[in-house]
């Protein structure tokens, strides 16, 4: 199983879902999703959990993967920071500035749209691709004047880095606003009712051997299972859930409470509409020229799973 900190083996162990599992486990931890896919890909691991954008360039490369699980969360925690005094006040202040983001991450994604909401593309801003640990230290001493990210970064910086969010997923602006507010609210004097430039998908994505393997396709048909259920636990016992996520992650429990009080990730059927959505970004994506042809993200969606998941 390829995780990230935090994330599949904390949620199940918090949910009283993992001592039991009737399959032996191996876990291996990955800072973001485009490097756990690489290893879906070659067989190193069997299945892990990534956001909306890194199954589009592991598609993009004709990885040996396949989607089999779907859910959707907040759109609000993916967030386009700035520091709090920072002279940036709209998205269109935004050109000519570098970016700090994980490539091929949701945060990349959510750049892309973002953006483009704005009549911008990727080629009026820099880049700068970093991992969340480099990005967040980068941010922190002003060697960026932006941050796209996620939560628990979203929620953490807010709160101990004196970050204001300048645009979210939901399409909402900020303004000026104390931080207290951003985390309460989203956006601190943002104008709502935008268009959402993130969908909030979140998948998991099995390398195509495991899935060709009998006797793994039937481990990870029961992790998915347990996986969903989980997700619901989290959803239904909020405190109980940033708890575990402060222990596991070294987060301060007031971070894990906000990022967690946002909403959890809930279960979705794979269906047309998330595959049409991710279409969309994948469009998105080439049309930018950040990717070098079309994607048919439908090829690599397996939906063999569904009607066992409720």
């Amino acid at each position: 199983m390829g995780d990230q900190k935090g994330n599949s083996k904390t949620l199940l162990t918090a949910a009283g879902l993992l001592a039991d599992f009737p399959h032996e486990i191996e876990w291996s931890t990955f800072t973001s999703g485009p490097p756990l896919l690489e290893a879906a890909s070659a067989g190193a691991i069997d299945i892990g959990g990534v956001g909306n954008t890194p199954p589009i360039f592991a598609a993009a490369a004709n990885a040996k993967i396949a989607i089999v699980y779907s859910a959707k969360g907040n759109v609000e925690s993916d967030a386009i920071l700035v520091p709090e005094d920072s002279p940036l006040k709209d998205v269109k202040d935004l050109r000519g500035r570098n970016i700090a983001v994980s490539k091929g991450s949701s945060a990349h994604g959510q750049v892309l749209t973002t953006l483009g909401a704005a009549g911008l593309t990727t080629k009026d801003v820099t880049l700068n691709f970093l991992q969340p640990s480099d990005a967040y230290a980068a941010f922190q001493q002003k060697r960026v004047d932006a941050w796209a990210v996620w939560d628990p970064y979203t929620s953490q910086a807010l709160l101990e880095a004196s970050a204001r969010v300048l645009a979210d997923g939901a399409g909402s602006v900020g303004g000026a606003g104390s931080v207290a507010g951003d985390v309460a609210g989203g956006v601190a004097g943002g104008v709502a009712g935008g268009v959402a430039t993130a969908n909030g998908y979140t998948f998991q994505v099995a390398g195509r051997a495991a899935l060709d393997d009998e006797g793994k396709s039937a481990a990870i048909k029961e992790f998915l299972k347990r996986i969903g259920k989980a997700q619901r636990w989290a959803d239904e016992h909020r405190e109980e859930w940033a708890k575990a996520w402060a222990a596991e992650t070294g987060l301060k429990p007031e971070v894990a409470r906000a990022a967690v009080n946002r909403g959890a990730d809930l279960p979705v059927k794979l269906d047309d509409a998330v595959i049409a959505s991710e279409q969309g970004l994948a469009d998105a994506f080439t049309a930018d020229g950040t990717l070098p042809g079309k994607v048919d993200f439908r090829k690599f969606v397996d939906g063999r799973f569904q009607g066992e998941l409720s």
